[in-house]
Order: structure tokens, then sequence, then C-alpha cells
């Protein structure tokens, strides 16, 4: 049964939340003034981390579209997943009062959800069908993409019930800035201490993230390489991450791989390119990290982003 609806603060320095000792958010709420930038325009908008409801079904799922794509899993059941649990996660909405300031006659901007942050557990419930897709995608993706080695420790890492494995979801707007990511994931961090002392499976071996990930077309890293014969021909292209902190992640991963989702149809949601930004290539990059890892990284996108 989903819990009471929660507000979690996204504060000026964007470093820290505020809860009270019941665990529920201070009810005196400082959101973030948020500066969106789009091809040369700005708009201050304010948001707010809340609990995940029904309401919020349409905007979750279409959050889960733009990461997944084609993907085999039903995310009308992940969504309804995300949602039951609602205890642990939180979505990204612009503040009541500034919605209501903008456009008083339509209700639909109360309940636009611009992120989700929330992590499932794929170790346990395995009956349930979105749980055991996402499972046979990560072995997919793995058997295609990754090297032996990476193949293996992901398939055992899924195999060993013991130690369960959670799916780190990470996702909003490509327009929000990093620094967004801070509260919600220390947030997130202790929604999961908080259900582990209420013996809820949350207390995992180690996350998995999907990444979302653009480079050069093949045709501009050589035209690039032509221009410059002393490049180094092992010197990887230039990446432009989505979510800017999850290179971060990167950086403290066990394992990862990547595959091109090119011929697929990515939503729109991923980014709205300009007549001049060059041609870039949408990937896919999955990430294996130790659980005890999450706080120390966490901590290094405070020191990188803030």
């Amino acid at each position: 049964m989903a819990g009471p609806v929660k507000k979690r603060e996204i504060q000026q320095n964007f470093g820290k939340t505020k809860d009270d000792e019941s665990g529920n958010s201070s009810g005196n709420e400082e959101n973030e003034n948020v500066v969106s930038k789009e091809q040369g325009m700005e708009i201050t908008v304010d948001f707010e981390g809340r609990s995940p409801t029904d309401p919020d079904f349409h905007g979750i799922k279409t959050l889960l579209q733009q990461l997944f794509l084609k993907a085999h899993v039903d995310l009308s059941n992940l969504t309804n997943l995300i949602i039951e649990q609602n205890y642990i996660g939180s979505v990204v909405k612009q503040s009541q009062d500034d919605a209501a300031s903008d456009d008083e006659d339509d209700d639909d901007d109360i309940n636009d959800v611009f992120g989700i942050t929330t992590v499932i557990n794929i170790s346990n419930r395995q009956n349930v069908q979105c749980i055991q897709q996402l499972r046979d995608l990560l072995k997919q993706m793995a058997n295609d993409h990754a090297t032996d080695a990476t193949n293996t420790m992901i398939k055992n890492v899924l195999e060993n019930d013991s130690a369960p494995l959670g799916l780190l979801i990470n996702e909003r707007f490509v327009n929000l800035p990093a620094q967004i990511s801070i509260p919600l994931m220390e947030n997130l961090i202790s929604e999961m201490k908080r259900a582990t002392n209420k013996r809820m499976p949350f207390e995992f071996s180690h996350f998995i993230l999907i990444c979302k990930l653009y480079k050069p077309s093949e045709q501009d890293v050589t035209m690039k390489k032509n221009k410059n014969k002393r490049r180094n021909a092992n010197e990887e292209p230039e990446i432009f991450w989505s979510n800017p902190e999850e290179e971060l992640f990167n950086d403290e991963a066990t394992c990862s791989f990547e595959f091109s989702v090119e011929l697929e149809s990515d939503s729109g949601l991923s980014g709205a390119w300009t007549e001049s930004d060059k041609e870039m290539t949408p990937y896919r990059r999955v990430l294996l990290f130790d659980a005890s890892k999450l706080q120390t990284i966490v901590d290094k996108i405070k020191q990188e982003i803030q």
C-alpha cells in the first residue's frame, strides 16, 4: 500500500534535504529556482521533490520510455511498482504554487513530472512480470554487448539471490541541471536506510545504472581525425552524458558495457539539438557498482558539480 505523500526540499545549495524525525520532509519548503536553458532561452522555475502518486503515472512512464526505448519491458507495470513503493524515491515536479501562478486553469501542469529518482529490487519478487523482464533484459544486453568477463560478472550478481541487486533509476528532462540530483540521491539513501531498518528489501550488494550518452557520428570522428593527423587513433571520442553526474558513477563502476541505440526511436525528451549542433549518436552504457560506494559517489557529485 502506498504511503503518504511527502515533499522533499530542493534547496538553494542543492546539497541537503531536511527530514523531520518521522521521516517526512519539513513542511516549510524552500524550492530551488532552477534556470533551464534551451537554445539561448532562460526560464526560471521552482521545483520540488515529492513521493510518486497515481496522477504521476503518465509522467513517470514517459521518462522510463526515454531510457528503455523499444526494450521488452512492461513500463506500465514498472511505473505502477514505482508508485506502489512510494516510500522509496522521488518525482521532480514544478512547485504547485509556481504552476498555479503560470496557469491557474491548467491542472495538468501540477501533475507534470520532470524527473524520477528511485531504485527497484530486481532480486526480489521475480514472479512480477516487469521484474523478470528487467532481469532478462540485463542478461541479454550483457550477452550481446559486454566482454566475457563483464558478462559473467553481471550474470553472477543476478543469480546470487543472497546478495540483492538494485536497479537505480535516475531520469529527468535533459535541461534540468545536474545539481538537482544531489538532494534526490541523498533522500534515496536515507529512505533506503529507513526501509532496511523496517526489514524491507532495500539493502543491496550492487546497483545497476543504465546511462544515456551521446557520441559524435562516425563521419564527424573521421573528419576530426583527418584534420589532426597526430591524433591518437585509440583516443575515445568525446562523450556527452545526458545526466552529467553519471560520469562520476562510471568512474566508480566495477564493470560496464555500452551499445548504440541509433536505430531506435529516441524520445524528444532526450534533448533538442539546434541546427548548429553536430550530429550525435545515442548510446546506452550499463554500469555495475558496489552498493557501498553510493554515498561516496554522491559526495563526489557534491564536490564536482555544486
